[in-house]
């Protein structure tokens, strides 16, 4: 149809005045006014009041511009209408103005559906999100969309030209080909997955769907696609994240939200190996299923506060699996909340910890009882007795302390072997304990020495009535070897409250008592008595004189050389402990570390002359010596404290300390003691790269398995080896013998205690390694090893 003839387009002609002089039926379908009443008009006289002030402020002379204006006309019938008016000025001969071409569209009067249908379909086409297409039965494209071009990566041109399986690899061509067969011969509706490849080769997923048409006879594909590659990352990550949760070794439940219960919406293969429950058979259970009425209530509490709070939370606690064994359940819980936050879910996360448990209370058995006898150790001792103390505080009852010193016992180790002085032990321990009640403790002190907590005693007649039953059952002779040994002990009592309220006054009390007992030698019970206290306050104190004394320096070193026999040259030296009391003057080590390692101090002490060792040795090295070993003594307590061997790498560190020029020596009756923690720590030590000894050998019965299990670098003969050697040529028989054992262990031998040439001489003749005594050097200070270091160099 002419445009001139358009039911919304109205053209005319008004020459340069502004009239009208052409009128054609399209001007009156548009407007409704006769020619006859048009002709010879001005153009505003079609408008109204409003449409001719817009008019004259848009061309305020003749338009020399083609842009549409809206203006207001009035119809024939008076009615009013909107439309859209552009002038097209016509210019004659010299270029002057002879009239304009005036176009009058009424489209903007006309309803918005019918305005949407007749805009042009590329301008639709190409603003969709996606790829829109119109494909022939041969594959080549009739109509296409901006996208489609972006995404190939073609121009027109190119998509022209192109079919559409070109824009697919090998692997989709097949079946986008059969889509496409099915969509033209049977009229299917497709929908199919597939990456686009563009002309470089580069791929991009889309969801693509399809559908035939038909138009003047021919059949079409008409089709569009999504762009899916963000979705494809997702459903990507999904998938890991569901391969993560089957891979897991932690067991994972989901649960829903639901009133009081939780049902399981999910559970992953590690849960079904924990707790023996299939998937299926947990879905849609309350997630408690599993647990254990009686056991662990209030870990169950938080769990379920947790819940009802909406709130994460992590408990241990124990629940059955399908077979009904126990298992300990470490489980985390954590809330999902949705868009809203509201929480919809939780996610459970189950590791079964029962071996972690299992190995914990067996650490902590060995951690807290002696290794020979099972008993409590000192550790356990005191929390048992500081317990046992709150509850008789609390109760107004009677606690006993009883502290039993087994008698002779260091003849039986001597006469009968260590193994019948373990024996001994074992017995006297198994006895202890059948002889109490569960809610007593036993418990193992040192060597030979046990300690009973007996708790909610009525009253001393009862006390003494029970250790009395104790004393005959621990006094009968124990078997071995087909020989009845003989045993007995000392036995001093303590009584909260009258004797003490703290847990060390009370054993300290015992510990007088004990002593007492053993003086008298009468085999009688003893308790502690008023008359005994001064002991106790003379112990106590000496302990705090030794802590005043690490407060004002009063402790200092003295060093001992060894000698190597072989060259004559020094060999290293040995740190010895002094205390120079301002009242007492210097004392020696005897008269004070056996109470420092009964209290506890021997710690303080011991790390105080490490440091002092290290201090000295890097004083000697930066004064160009060479690097001598200095041996340093550990107590039992010392190195039986967690952390010891970390300290003493931690010390030779700050002081720049290569470690092989430390010893540590160790006495032989205390690593028999604990032969486990001996091994260990003197493993440690090996792999740290220290040198390791032990001191007082051949002072008792050796244990020579246990000594060959042991990393040791020397051994340091008793004294008494040394002693026993005169000039009587059979004099020297245990010397001799221990610097043999002392070479099979791949040991150097060190005697000490070396005081005449006579000495020296036979254990030259007898390969010991090296001596320490008074025959070559007393223990000297600071500047006096400097001298002799001075005159003589090291071997």
């Amino acid at each position: 149809m002419p445009a001139s003839e358009n039911a919304h387009f109205a053209a005319l002609l008004i020459d340069a005045s502004g009239h009208i002089i052409t009128w054609n039926s399209g001007c009156e379908k548009v407007l409704g006014i006769p020619a006859a009443d048009a002709l010879q008009q001005p153009l505003t006289a079609l408008l109204s009041d409003e449409g001719c002030l817009a008019y004259s402020q848009r061309w305020t002379e003749f338009p020399t511009d083609c842009d549409a204006t809206e203006l207001e006309f009035v119809r024939a019938d008076g009615s009013r209408q909107t439309s859209a008016l552009t002038l097209l000025p016509q210019f004659g001969d010299g270029g002057t103005l002879s009239h304009c071409v005036a176009i009058i569209d009424a489209a903007c009067n006309e309803s918005e559906t019918a305005a949407v249908g007749r805009m042009p379909l590329s301008s639709i086409i190409d603003v969709l999100p996606g790829t829109f297409y119109v494909v022939r039965e041969d594959g080549s494209f009739a109509l296409w969309n901006k996208t489609l071009e972006q995404v190939t990566a073609m121009s027109a041109d190119e998509i022209r030209r192109a079919n559409a399986l070109d824009m697919y690899d090998l692997a989709e061509k097949r079946i986008i080909a059969a889509n496409i067969r099915n969509v033209f011969e049977h009229g299917t509706q497709v929908m199919v997955e597939a990456n686009y490849l563009d002309k470089y080769g580069h791929a991009t997923p889309y969801l693509m769907c399809g559908a035939r048409i038909t138009c003047r006879g021919r059949h079409y594909l008409c089709g569009m696609g999504l762009d899916i590659s963000e979705r494809r990352a997702q459903e990507d990550r999904l998938r890991l994240r569901e391969r993560a949760l089957h891979a897991t070794s932690s067991g994972l439940v989901i649960t829903r939200c639901a009133g009081a219960d939780n049902p399981i919406e999910y559970a992953n293969p590690a849960f079904e190996r924990i707790t023996g429950y299939a998937a299926d058979e947990a879905m849609g259970r309350d997630s408690r299923f599993m647990g254990v009425p009686g056991m662990d209530e209030d870990e169950r509490a938080q769990l379920r506060a947790a819940v009802r709070e909406r709130r994460e939370v992590n408990v241990v606690f124990r629940n059955r699996r399908k077979n009904g064994d126990i298992f300990w359940n470490d489980l985390t819980i954590t809330p999902v909340s949705d868009g809203r936050g509201k929480v919809t879910h939780f996610i459970g996360v189950i590791n079964d910890v029962t071996a972690v448990k299992q190995r914990t209370a067996h650490l902590e058995h060995e951690v807290n009882h002696d290794a020979l006898t099972g008993l409590a150790n000192r550790t356990l001792l005191w929390d048992r007795l500081e317990q046992a103390l709150h509850m008789a505080q609390r109760n107004k009852s009677l606690v006993a302390t009883v502290l039993i010193d087994l008698n002779g016992f260091k003849q039986i180790n001597d006469g009968y072997g260590h193994e019948a002085g373990d024996e001994v032990l074992k017995m006297v321990a198994r006895r202890l304990q059948s002889s109490v009640r569960e809610s007593d403790t036993v418990a193992r002190l040192s060597g030979d020495e046990f300690v009973l907590v007996l708790v909610n005693q009525p009253s001393l007649r009862y006390t003494l009535r029970m250790i009395e039953r104790l004393r005959v059952s621990m006094s009968q002779p124990v078997s071995f070897n087909a020989t009845d040994i003989a045993v007995g002990g000392s036995i001093g009592v303590s009584v909260y409250p009258h004797d003490g309220s703290g847990a060390l006054d009370l054993v300290r009390a015992a510990d007088v008592a004990m002593y007492h007992a053993k003086a008298a030698k009468t085999g009688e019970v003893h308790f502690f008595s008023a008359d005994m206290k001064s002991t106790t306050q003379a112990k106590q104190k000496l302990e705090d004189a030794m802590r005043v004394a690490l407060e004002h320096h009063e402790f200092f070193l003295l060093y001992q050389p060894h000698i190597c026999l072989r060259s004559g040259r020094l060999q290293g030296m040995e740190a010895l402990l002094r205390w120079r009391h301002p009242e007492l003057g210097v004392l020696a080590p005897a008269s004070f570390l056996p109470e420092a390692e009964e209290n506890g101090m021997i710690t303080a002490i011991g790390d105080y002359v490490l440091e002092e060792a290290c201090r000295f040795m890097q004083r000697m090295n930066s004064a160009g010596f060479a690097p001598l070993p200095v041996a340093v003594n550990a107590s039992q307590r010392e190195f039986s404290q967690p952390g010891y061997v970390a300290r003493i790498a931690a010390t030779l560190d700050q002081h720049r300390i290569a470690p092989a020029q430390l010893e540590i020596e160790l006495r032989e009756d205390c690593l028999n003691t604990n032969q486990h923690l001996g091994v260990e720590v003197l493993s440690q030590l090996s792999e740290l790269g220290v040198l390791r000894t032990v001191d007082a050998f051949g002072g008792g019965l050796s244990n020579l398995n246990f000594l060959q299990k042991l990393p040791l670098t020397h051994v340091k003969l008793a004294k008494a080896a040394a002693h026993q050697i005169t000039a009587d040529a059979r004099s020297g028989a245990l010397a001799r013998a221990l610097i043999d054992v002392g070479h099979d262990l791949g040991a150097r031998v060190i005697a000490k205690g070396v005081e005449t040439r006579v000495q020296m001489e036979f254990l030259r003749a007898n390969h010991c390694d090296e001596l320490q005594g008074t025959y070559f050097s007393a223990p000297l200070a600071e500047h006096a090893m400097h001298d002799m270091l001075v005159a003589a160099p090291a071997a």
